[in-house]
């Protein structure tokens, strides 16, 4: 078990906000894939496809499981002592594993700085005492489209065993919400151009793709 001694600023001033998912899962998108080839609910680079490796039910919508699993699945602002699970949940991916993993210490600071800030929310979805998913949402005020607020998500991944059952949808509707409560009116995210499933699942929800992506490392 690894461990992350005290961090300053660890604390989240906004405070617990649990937000329990409504007892029935979404519509299933109009056009959506076969059963054999399901939608998968998030991205990377930003972020994951956690609904890969799980049935999601008849071409009619999710299974009884899912509907049942997501009703219990609550969403809250993550504490220091998630961070390895949030860790372990963004290395749950072949490409996340790439990247992702190891030494805590850098998490520990990044954590840190992310609840310092009032803009910041790094969220867990939690199922029976065990954090089954995660996010970062992004308040960001502009001033294009006359000084809109954005709300920008990325880092989401769910548990590689649970996808397909409704824990990124809960993610997602839990972000929308407090997305508007932060007074945002647009919701943007990105996502690895190889995860096609993860595309189709983005527009199941409502986004389209009105933007290309440009990233760029930059040396230390």
């Amino acid at each position: 078990m690894r461990t992350v001694g005290p961090i300053p600023g660890q604390g989240d001033p906004r405070g617990d906000r649990p937000v329990t998912a409504p007892p029935t899962a979404p519509a299933a998108a109009p056009g959506a894939v076969p059963p054999q080839a399901p939608p998968r609910d998030a991205s990377q680079g930003a972020s994951q496809d956690p609904t890969q490796g799980a049935p999601r039910g008849s071409a009619q919508g999710p299974s009884r499981a899912a509907h049942d699993a997501a009703a219990e699945v609550t969403v809250r602002p993550a504490r220091i002592e998630d961070l390895e699970e949030i860790v372990d949940l963004l290395a749950d991916d072949p490409l996340g594993a790439r990247v992702e993993g190891g030494d805590l210490a850098p998490y520990a600071a990044a954590f840190a700085r992310i609840t310092a800030d009032h803009g910041q929310i790094q969220a867990v979805a939690e199922l029976g005492g065990q954090v089954v998913g995660t996010m970062q949402l992004s308040i960001i005020p502009s001033l294009t489209r006359r000084g809109t607020t954005r709300a920008q998500i990325e880092g989401v991944s769910t548990l590689s065993s649970l996808r397909g059952k409704g824990i990124g949808e809960t993610l997602f509707a839990w972000a929308f919400d407090e997305a508007r409560r932060h007074g945002a009116t647009l919701v943007q995210l990105t996502s690895e151009t190889a995860r096609g499933n993860a595309h189709r699942f983005y527009e199941h929800l409502g986004f389209a793709p009105s933007h290309v992506g440009f990233t760029k490392p930059l040396g230390r």
